[in-house]
């Protein structure tokens, strides 16, 4: 398992104040900046990833490295591709560590908002490197838990932990805790497969929760009706 750190980023306070509506002259300017000056010295978004083989194709089930994923969807996106790469991102732990007070909800929303920018880095520069180091041209992902809760069941994160080694290495690894709900710890992390592809694809794409506030792409009628056939 490869493990990536020291990833840049970038917290830039105009942009992140227009981000969360925080006038600028206004009360709340000074506090936002100190939280977010905080977060620029302690942050530390990193990511684990792992090169795996496929093995074996089923109607909707594939084994990976002896360990087998049970989703339609993803066994369709894995038609052509014969490898994978298993990773976790996260925004890492360290702003969890910074003492707000108590039931403050805007500072929690500050500080979620500041996360959700250092996840999105360390996905990126996860991706990039991937990409660069392996060649690949055109590829997507698929997380356990997005979309459709049966598109592929977050369940099915125990067995995505154990292609990278087990909870324990990853949490030694990376700083992110698989809880027995399944839900990662920061809660700014994310999960998944990644392989190559002919055409773009998002979970979105397959996903019926019109309403979901981190949709990123139409749900696509053509594409799930092919998805749920042999």
């Amino acid at each position: 398992m490869e493990t990536i750190t020291r990833i840049p980023f970038e917290l830039d306070v105009k942009t992140l104040m227009a981000r969360v509506h925080v006038v600028p002259g206004s009360d709340d300017e000074a506090a936002f900046t100190a939280l977010v000056d905080q977060a620029r010295a302690i942050a530390n978004p990193r990511a684990v990833y792992r090169e795996c083989f496929i093995e074996a194709k089923g109607v909707d089930a594939v084994t990976i490295e002896g360990i087998t994923f049970t989703s339609r969807t993803l066994r369709k996106n894995l038609e052509k591709p014969e490898r994978v790469f298993a990773y976790v991102a996260t925004c890492g732990h360290e702003l969890d560590e910074i003492p707000l007070p108590a039931g403050d909800m805007l500072m929690e929303f500050w500080r979620d908002t500041i996360k959700t920018v250092l996840l999105f880095a360390a996905t990126q520069h996860l991706n990039r490197q991937i990409d660069r180091r392996y060649r690949l041209a055109k590829t997507a992902s698929m997380s356990p838990g997005s979309g459709d809760a049966d598109t592929w069941p977050i369940q099915e994160q125990a067995a995505l932990f154990a292609l990278l080694g087990g909870r324990d290495e990853v949490r030694k690894q990376s700083g992110v805790t698989l809880t027995e709900s399944f839900l990662m710890i920061p809660n700014k992390t994310v999960s998944g497969l990644r392989f190559p592809v002919d055409k773009d694809f998002r979970s979105c794409q397959v996903c019926h929760r019109v309403e979901c506030p981190s949709r990123s792409a139409p749900f696509d009628k053509t594409l799930w009706e092919m998805m749920q056939h042999e």
